[in-house]
């Protein structure tokens, strides 16, 4: 995220101040040059360009240099500093927000809309990064049309940032005055260890829990260090003219080519974030304040860039929700060239627009006396409590939607779902339910309670629902399409007085085969399945409840058409021996399209428009009615409960079937669990 200005309050065309080397010139040009690759790459590539990183690097120094003529001088007032911030940062953001919930009731999928209210208070509020890592999203590989106000996670973790840097500074003063030294002395060597400890964590975290790190303030302190360690060591650093143009031009070019030579949504932060943040400190030691004919700064504070760098954060801030918008209007996964051109045109348009009444607002923050803390905190409630009344009454207005709906879905007998005898509507004069405005919150109620292991880590969660002294004990085992099983198994468990134990992790089937993951190994899936079969000896339940074909769109996977995976049968047989039962049931079709997104802009006179075939992705013939399987198994198909002979229908008994493009929703899954109990017990009987 552009940092807008200096803490201080400096207006955006004026000379940034870094210590005592005397002013910048370059870098308003450098934060222009950064800006314009995060558009650029989101707008035509749908790639990430490495330039946050140096906008944060940029923080970090503006910030340390800021802090630190404070803190030697009248001293830091945190309040002051604050609301200064407040006042400059929150008028923009919350005019964003605003346009972002407009748009997104205009333009998204009502499928979406639950999200929105969520996601304008976390951006609101600080705290966006930290959304994003709990629901593990890898940044700008969102299926569908991504979040709209997922960009502010940087904006959050400048948040977090700046209020823990005065602290750090005053500190290292403070103990530099005790000492009577140079309080620079001691605060190089506090950012030394954060610097230090920050990118160790980063390295770590990344590579065990890439999504994460990316969102973790933790593993991107060390980048904001950085910058600190930048503006101590500046007025120290005079490079020859040889060694100027070498850094200049080099940093530049390098900064530019680090989006198209590294995936960085999937491997920064870690060791690879040090390209573009070395590029800019590289840049930035290059720059004189005299300026140099043939340099960097040259290109860099030439008038168009200095304006660009000076709009940089409302730039930001703007181009995003407006892309997402073009997408889900266009029903395009990346801009054309002219589509990209007319999103950045109105971009910049809505930047020029809005930032002149920003810098006023901002203005009245200025200052450090008391009056000024004042001003500046005004202006940020007057511009944020708006904007969070707006998310509150979306919020509320979804709320009394989902207590009408309960309430509808109460009353009566119009929503057997898969009870439904024709396979359709029981009652077409009533609505769906779910609405697809809720679909998203109809997954089973494990991923809320945190029991489904994420990709990334292979740590076993075990789960455990219902008495601990049972009559039978039954373990669902597997990945996401053996976890939408669930709210079935509770209801059988509930009835019978059964004990459910969860064990589910993400795209990870239940074999010891070799598995691949967005077309790389799946090395903490072998892990956790080594684990899952430990678990498993020692709880010994009676019974293992699991996916027993896998079906799948995407060939990255592995397989195409659905199949008994691999070391399936093998896993069965060794559970055999240990005297568990396996229940092992065919796969559910998938429609490869997300079903409550097309349902909401599906002509309702069209009852095909959002149907699929079975031979999609189901086989003629289910390959585990052919198979010779261990005398422990027990197979069952419910498919006839999904699709007809020659159609799979997004809705049955005015159920909504899918919550997405493969898995079943709770709610159906609910309306077939008497269903799956008498053949389950059926077939146990034969």
């Amino acid at each position: 995220m552009p940092s807008p200005t200096s803490p201080e309050g400096t207006g955006p065309a004026r000379p940034v101040q870094v210590g005592t080397g005397g002013h910048r010139p370059g870098i308003e040009g450098l934060r222009a040059v950064a800006v314009l690759l995060v558009a650029a790459y989101h707008i035509w590539f749908g790639r990430v360009s490495g330039g946050v990183d140096v906008f944060l690097m940029l923080t970090g120094l503006l910030v340390t240099a800021s802090l630190l003529r404070a803190a030697t001088g009248p001293g830091i007032r945190y309040g002051a500093f604050l609301a200064r911030l407040a006042a400059r940062l929150l008028p923009p953001a919350a005019l964003v927000v605003l346009f972002t919930l407009a748009g997104t009731w205009l333009f998204l999928p009502r499928s979406q809309w639950s999200e929105a209210p969520g996601g304008a208070v976390a951006a609101l509020l600080g705290h966006t990064n930290w959304r994003l890592a709990l629901d593990s999203v890898d940044y700008l590989a969102r299926t569908g049309v991504p979040d709209p106000f997922q960009h502010f996670w940087s904006l959050s973790v400048q948040w977090q940032f700046y209020l823990l840097w005065p602290a750090l500074i005053a500190g290292a003063v403070l103990l530099a005055r005790r000492g009577g030294r140079d309080p620079r002395r001691p605060l190089f060597w506090a950012l030394a260890a954060v610097f230090a400890l920050s990118l160790a964590y980063s390295v770590v975290t990344t590579r065990t829990d890439q999504p994460w790190a990316y969102f973790d303030t933790g593993a991107r302190l060390w980048e904001l260090a950085l910058g600190g360690l930048v503006a101590l060591l500046l007025p120290a650093l005079r490079p020859r003219r040889t060694a100027r143009l070498l850094l200049g031009w080099g940093g530049l070019a390098a900064l530019v080519l680090c989006g198209a030579l590294l995936q960085v949504s999937t491997a920064f932060p870690g060791f690879a974030a040090l390209w573009p943040t070395l590029a800019a400190a590289a840049v930035i030691a290059a720059g004189a304040p005299a300026g140099e004919a043939v340099g960097v700064d040259r290109v860099l504070s030439s008038r168009p860039l200095r304006y660009l760098g000076s709009i940089s954060y409302a730039l930001y801030l703007w181009h995003w929700p407006i892309l997402v918008f073009y997408l889900a209007a266009t029903d395009r996964d990346l801009a054309t060239p002219q589509g990209g051109a007319v999103i950045l045109a109105v971009s910049l348009l809505a930047t020029a627009a809005t930032t002149p009444l920003a810098d006023r607002l901002a203005g009245l923050g200025r200052g450090a006396g008391r009056r000024a803390v004042l001003r500046g905190t005004a202006v940020a409630l007057a511009c944020l409590l708006p904007a969070l009344g707006a998310a509150g009454a979306w919020a509320q207005a979804q709320e009394a939607e989902r207590a009408r709906w309960d309430a509808l879905l109460a009353d009566g007998g119009g929503y057997p779902g898969a009870a439904a005898t024709d396979g359709g509507a029981a009652a077409p004069d009533l609505p769906v339910y779910p609405p697809v405005s809720l679909a998203a919150e109809d997954a089973p109620v494990t991923y809320a309670d945190g029991c489904n292991q994420t990709t990334m880590d292979s740590e076993v969660i075990v789960c455990d629902y219902g008495p601990d002294h049972a009559e039978r004990t039954v373990a669902l085992v597997g990945g996401s399409h053996a976890a939408h099983w669930f709210p079935a198994l509770e209801a059988i468990a509930v009835e019978n007085d059964w004990r459910l134990l969860n064990i589910v992790k993400g795209a990870c089937l239940f074999t010891d085969a070799p598995q691949v993951y967005k077309g790389e190994p799946y090395t903490s899936c072998a892990e956790w399945n080594r684990g899952v079969m430990a678990e498993l000896e020692r709880l010994r339940p009676d019974t293992v409840f699991t996916t027993g074909t896998t079906t799948s769109l995407d060939a990255s996977a592995g397989f195409g058409e659905e199949q008994i995976v691999d070391g399936y049968v093998e896993r069965w047989r060794e559970l055999g021996e240990w005297g568990i039962e396996v229940v092992a049931v065919r796969d559910t079709p998938r429609f490869g399209f997300d079903v409550p997104g097309c349902l909401a802009e599906a002509d309702p006179a069209d009852p095909d428009a959002c149907t699929t075939e079975p031979e999609r992705s189901l086989a003629p013939v289910s390959p585990l009615a052919e198979a010779a399987l261990p005398a422990n198994v027990t197979v069952l198909d419910l498919t006839d409960l999904f699709c007809d002979a020659d159609v799979c229908r997004p809705v049955i008994g005015n159920v909504l079937v899918y919550w997405d493009g493969s898995h079943i929703g709770s709610t159906f899954m609910r309306t077939l669990a008497p269903e799956l109990e008498r053949r389950w017990l059926l077939a146990e009987r034969r």
